[in-house]
């Protein structure tokens, strides 16, 4: 398995320090959170001249799209609008510093009602049909990411994150947190087209983002696991996920 970290880990860092962070620490692969700082719009803006440090590492470079305050299945038009703006966005980006893939989040409804969630759903998978032939136009992987198991968030069990793969033609990006709050977590290991995997343990019951090991997820599940991004608030708590997929056989 290739491995690498999501910057979140180091929020508010420089580029260089992202690289240079995973290089040092015998990161593959390397997933950018695009918010605050490094929002894809503000990123395009600065000279591109920046972005010639991606070509002094040999470190894969993913990104996460924004997602705060950002919903593909907003009922209001105008939040779409400016959430398939913004993956655009982010396709651009990932073109300018050879990104090979993005992942974004499917959206939630704010109203718990079947018939909320039915029609939510239809503009998610229309809003991100849209983002996914941009991005294929333009060489990059587009990919949607399980969610927690909760009423509210799409893709909150595998058959409806196959069912979002398959109608967006996009890849699937399989959170092993997200999963493990689901009935039967492995079968999000049987997607097709999975591009990476986020990694991150729990409870069962909720998100936590708790290092490998610390939680109730299965990591016989990681067996033929390609590529692994980690996902964590904390970077020691990345080095401590590293050091066990390390001493377990997985990289």
């Amino acid at each position: 398995m290739k491995i690498g970290f999501s910057t979140l880990a180091l929020f508010m860092s420089s580029l260089e320090q992202f690289l240079e962070t995973a290089s040092k620490d015998g990161f593959q692969l390397m997933e950018m959170l695009c918010e605050g700082p490094y929002w894809p719009r503000n990123m395009l803006s600065i000279d591109k001249k920046e972005f010639e440090v991606f070509d002094s590492y040999n470190i894969d470079v993913f990104l996460h799209t924004p997602t705060i305050d950002l919903n593909p299945a907003s009922l209001n038009p105008g939040i779409r609008e400016e959430t398939l703006k913004q993956l655009n966005e982010t396709v651009n980006f990932a073109s300018h510093i050879g990104a090979k893939a993005i992942t974004t989040h499917p959206g939630m409804i704010h109203r718990l009602e079947d018939r909320i969630r039915d029609l939510g759903m239809g503009y998610s998978v229309e809003t991100l049909q849209k983002a996914n032939e941009y991005a294929e136009e333009r060489g990059i992987k587009f990919s949607v990411e399980n969610m927690p198991n909760r009423y509210a968030y799409f893709c909150n069990n595998a058959q409806e994150h196959e069912f979002f793969v398959e109608e967006c033609s996009s890849y699937a990006t399989v959170d092993t947190g997200h999963a493990n709050t689901s009935d039967d977590p492995e079968l999000f290991f049987k997607m097709k087209k999975i591009a990476y995997y986020h990694l991150n343990d729990n409870d069962g019951e909720k998100d936590q983002h708790l290092a490998l090991g610390e939680g109730t997820f299965d990591l016989k599940l990681l067996n033929g696991v390609d590529k692994g991004i980690i996902e964590l608030n904390n970077y020691d708590n990345i080095l401590k996920s590293r050091d066990l997929l390390l001493s377990n056989g997985f990289v």
